[in-house]
């Protein structure tokens, strides 16, 4: 079964000579780009043949596709075709060729992709981030719950038809990608206690970040923690949320948050094997911020936007999830709560009337269940069209 993914719309329109597409192994790059244009030569760096040729003769590697639009998968496996497509894309430049995409490249190890691309293809490719799927994209082909979402997460193998056993295949991810990939990346030594810093870091998605606390947890001091927090943001495994704060806003709270981009993930690092007993769980409310924080993040990426996300929090109790900056400072406060219910007045925060004066932005309440939106409440299942259609 094909799942529709929303960043197909931006590939296409975007005719640059090199793309390159990114995001964390098993998020459906290679499928999209076959599925996008059956014209792409398709090699894979996983193949040891492709990937020495590429590594010892790179012009060679190049000029036995010859004419053929290249799609290659894993690139950071082997970065010396880099500088090899860089010297054919400037000549390409400069003989005046028909603009068109001639070049697609995906990695998964964004800490050697970044590394690799910066130094060879800077200023010469557009760069893309795929994620894990996301609400709308899986509802538009199945009919999961949305506590079935939230406990599979995104990945598009479990949605794809023969029925995937989620807590093996999640193991397994965990086992392949977190323990063995990031890992050996990174250069971490202390393999061990970063297993055990994901399990923590997963049961904190959607709250403030503490180094003091992890570091105590896990047994590392906090530069350690500041590392590793890194190093999982630029594998986008996590996101690092800060705060929103002007000139205006000395008293609001000015630790980050950090929210996991798949539940599914999350849901496995803490140890649940089904969907059921999170509901009533204490940490229902944490993960379900957390799978509405990846709808947010996902729409951005997906769609090509610029708006930022934050969250507000004041020393004298004033709170809201996140506090979304779309074009020209227009604002949008979002809420999160299991059930439907209305949202909070914020007009009559002392905080955000001292920031936002008589320009009060609008405040929405998403919550689970529900397909209709009512009063300001937003079922997650249209939160991704309610901020592409109905938000300034």
């Amino acid at each position: 079964m094909w799942i529709y993914r929303d960043i197909t719309d931006i590939l296409q329109k975007n005719k640059d000579l090199v793309q390159i597409l990114v995001g964390p192994r098993q998020c459906g790059k290679t499928s999209l780009l076959i599925h996008l244009d059956h014209g792409f030569h398709e090699v894979s760096f996983d193949d040891l043949d492709q990937r020495s040729l590429a590594q010892t003769d790179p012009k060679l590697f190049l000029s036995v596709y010859k004419e053929k639009k290249l799609f290659i998968d894993e690139v950071q496996l082997a970065p010396e075709i880099l500088y090899a497509i860089k010297r054919d894309v400037d000549l390409k430049k400069r003989s005046g060729e028909k603009k068109e995409t001639f070049y697609r490249l995906t990695g998964s190890n964004l800490i050697l992709m970044d590394k690799a691309v910066k130094e060879s293809l800077a200023g010469r490719a557009s760069y893309f981030q795929l994620n894990t799927l996301s609400v709308a994209e899986i509802l538009k082909s199945t009919s999961h719950s949305i506590l079935e979402i939230l406990f599979r997460g995104g990945w598009p193998e479990l949605y794809a038809g023969e029925e995937t056993p989620v807590k093996k295949y999640l193991n397994d991810y965990i086992s392949t990608y977190v323990e063995k990939d990031i890992i050996l990346s990174a250069g971490i030594q202390k393999s061990s206690e970063f297993l055990k810093f994901c399990k923590i870091l997963a049961g904190r998605t959607g709250q403030i970040v503490s180094y003091a606390d992890l570091g105590s947890d896990v047994g590392v001091n906090n530069g350690t923690i500041r590392d590793w927090l890194s190093i999982l943001e630029k594998m986008k495994i996590i996101v690092i949320v800060e705060p929103f704060y002007s000139n205006l806003t000395k008293r609001l709270i000015k630790s980050p948050k950090i929210y996991f981009l798949d539940t599914g993930l999350a849901c496995r690092l803490q140890g649940w094997s089904e969907s059921v007993p999170i509901l009533n769980s204490p940490q229902i409310g944490n993960l379900f911020e957390t799978l509405v924080f990846a709808e947010i993040y996902k729409t951005i990426t997906n769609f090509g936007l610029s708006w930022k996300i934050f969250y507000w929090r004041s020393r004298d109790g004033e709170e809201i999830d996140f506090l979304i900056e779309k074009d020209n400072k227009k604002f949008l406060f979002i809420e999160v709560k299991k059930s439907a219910q209305t949202p909070p007045n914020i007009g009559s925060y002392p905080e955000v009337k001292k920031v936002f004066k008589t320009a009060v932005p609008e405040c929405i309440l998403c919550h689970m269940e529900g397909d209709t939106v009512f009063n300001q409440q937003v079922p997650i299942r249209l939160l991704r069209d309610y901020l592409l259609n109905n938000t300034p």
